[in-house]
Order: structure tokens, then C-alpha cells, then sequence
């Protein structure tokens, strides 16, 4: 257990290390995500009654995004760099490479996410952070997190990669973003975790099933 969680955190360390040396991704992210934000804000013209019914679709689009912006930048760094390869190299398997990349990109989203709450909050008059939003917001970047790890590998490999890796990503987690829609609003609205329906169980299960199911198309991915 230690051999392979080793590798991965070790993995994930260095792309945080490395975008906390730079900040240049986490702070165009972040102010992508909170021009988005209110971009909207005045373009629907959110007004207090409004807001328990638009600000969660807002602000899941904005999440969404953002963490295809983030994404975009996965595996990019090796690429430019020409280190790549090294990476495909290094003697773990494609799972550990799987999951490092995973985790950091889990990592750098909840860092976004844990700054554009707040401005989400403060436009919206939201003061409502339950553990019904948090456990949403968890829940849904965890597969955000498996899904884009998977088509940032594939789409480095092309030639716009900023153009295929959306392309590739929204279709496959929209599932995903309508349960967070749904979620976050019975959050906002103040129902507890139980009395959501099944859109936590439905989050949990598009968990599960891609991280079952993407560490196995990455190796056929690293093998082409």
C-alpha cells in the first residue's frame, strides 16, 4: 500500500509544487472563474428572490469552466518541456500516474473552488454553507477530477487541445453538473442531505464508476 501511495503523492506534490512556485494557472483560473461569475450576476440581472432559483446553475458553470482551464494545463507542462515521455517512463504503473495526476488536479480545483465561494456567497447573499453544499462540491470535483485527468491525457496529444478537451469533457459530466445543480439549490434552500432526493447517491455512483473505469482506458491511452 505504502509502495503505491508513495509515487502518487509524491506525483501530485510536484504539480503543486510546481504551480505554487508560479501561480500563473491559479490566478488566471480564479479570475476567470469570478468574471463568470459576475458576468452573470448583471447579464441575468440575479435579484434576492432569484437567486436561491439561478445562482447554483451559475455557479457550477463557473466551477465547470474553470476546471477546464485547469485541466487544460495537466499535462501540459511535460509536453512543452518535451518530458513527457520521462513521465510515461518512470517505473510505476499507469494507474499511479493515473491517480498523481488526479489528486493534484483534485487539489488545485478545491483551491479555486475555496476562493470563488466566498465572492459566490457575498454577490449572492448566500451565507448558507452547509454540509450539503460541501459534500456536493466534493462529490462532484472528485469526478470532475477522474473524467478530466483521463481527456487531458488524450487531448495533450493532439493539436488543439484547448478546443478537444471541452468537447470531450462537458458531454461526459453533464450528469454530474445537473446533480450538483440540483444539490447545491436544496442547499441553498436549506433542505438537509436526506431530504435531497437521490442526487448525492447518483454523485457517488458517477464517482465510483469513473474512477473504476478511467485508470483503465489511461494505460490503453499511454500505450498508443
Amino acid at each position: 500500500m505504502t509502495a503505491t501511495l508513495r509515487p502518487i503523492l509524491t506525483l501530485a506534490a510536484k504539480d503543486i509544487l510546481l504551480e505554487a512556485r508560479t501561480k500563473d494557472v491559479l490566478l488566471s483560473v480564479v479570475v476567470f472563474g469570478v468574471v463568470v461569475l459576475v458576468v452573470f450576476n448583471f447579464a441575468l440581472d440575479i435579484t434576492p428572490a432569484l437567486a436561491d432559483r439561478l445562482a447554483p446553475g451559475v455557479l457550477w458553470v463557473s466551477f465547470a469552466f474553470a476546471g477546464v482551464l485547469a485541466m487544460n494545463r495537466a499535462f501540459a507542462a511535460e509536453k512543452e518541456r518535451g518530458s513527457l515521455e520521462g513521465l510515461l517512463l518512470c517505473p510505476v504503473s499507469g494507474d499511479v500516474l493515473f491517480f498523481g495526476k488526479m489528486l493534484g488536479i483534485l487539489v488545485f480545483m478545491l483551491a479555486v473552488q475555496a476562493v470563488l465561494l466566498p465572492v459566490y456567497g457575498i454577490m449572492f447573499e448566500f451565507a448558507g454553507f452547509t454540509p450539503g453544499l460541501a459534500l456536493s462540491v466534493v462529490l462532484v470535483t472528485v469526478g470532475f477530477a477522474a473524467v478530466g485527468t483521463l481527456f487531458a491525457a488524450i487531448a495533450v496529444q493532439t493539436r488543439s487541445r484547448e478546443i478537444m478537451l471541452p468537447t470531450l469533457f462537458f458531454p461526459v459530466v453533464s450528469p454530474a453538473l445537473i446533480a450538483a445543480v440540483e444539490t447545491t439549490t436544496a442547499a441553498v434552500n436549506g433542505d438537509g442531505i436526506l431530504s435531497s432526493g437521490g442526487w448525492y447517491p447518483l454523485l457517488a455512483i458517477f464517482d465510483a464508476v469513473f474512477i473504476l473505469i478511467c485508470p483503465w482506458v489511461f494505460r490503453a491511452v499511454l500505450e498508443e
